[in-house]
């Protein structure tokens, strides 16, 4: 139980979240790294802008790309979803770690991202270790929708307006 609570804790350091000062100080070797890269990880606007941009761009070809491997369900599953992690990461640019995983662990969309990053998972996993071509188109069908619905969780009340929508498509009463 201890090694999960100091693994927590290095977690939470790394993403930039505050750390309770309650506990006795630990090994001081293993802190001084996570320590020194939160204090050095100070960013200029231009610099976010540019990690932002890059990190974007980077996913969107890697989505892109994974189109012309569509036939090929395992190399498309991986990087379909390795531009999804890019992009992903590229709006901790802009906002900053910290308050991109405060933002996703929302009340409001735990839930999305949870799916979201499940789905991730599961297509990586179907593609790289099961190797099952239906698995893999399946979980990456999964991957997209809840990509969609993460999404949507940031435009006020999206979310509602698109189940509203899916409710009378999908209404059989006449």
């Amino acid at each position: 139980m201890e090694k999960m609570n100091q693994a927590f804790e290095k977690v939470k350091i790394l993403v930039g979240m505050e750390v309770d000062d309650e506990q006795p100080p630990q090994d001081e070797s293993s802190f001084s790294f996570v320590d020194d890269f939160n204090r050095n990880c100070t960013l200029s606007t231009t610099q976010r802008l540019q990690g932002f941009a890059i990190c974007f761009v980077a996913g969107l070809t890697f989505t892109l790309l994974s189109m012309l491997v569509f036939l090929n369900p395992i190399k498309f599953g991986i990087t379909f979803t390795f531009g999804n992690l890019l992009s992903l990461g590229s709006t901790a640019f802009l906002i900053g770690p910290k308050r991109q995983v405060t933002m996703m662990l929302d009340p409001v969309r735990i839930y999305a991202t949870a799916i979201f990053i499940a789905s991730m998972i599961i297509a990586l996993f179907c593609a790289l270790y099961v190797h099952n071509k239906l698995l893999t188109i399946l979980a990456i069908i999964l991957e997209f929708g809840a990509l969609v619905w993460y999404s949507l969780s940031y435009i006020p009340f999206a979310r509602s307006m698109v189940s509203k929508v899916m409710v009378g498509c999908f209404d059989t009463e006449f």
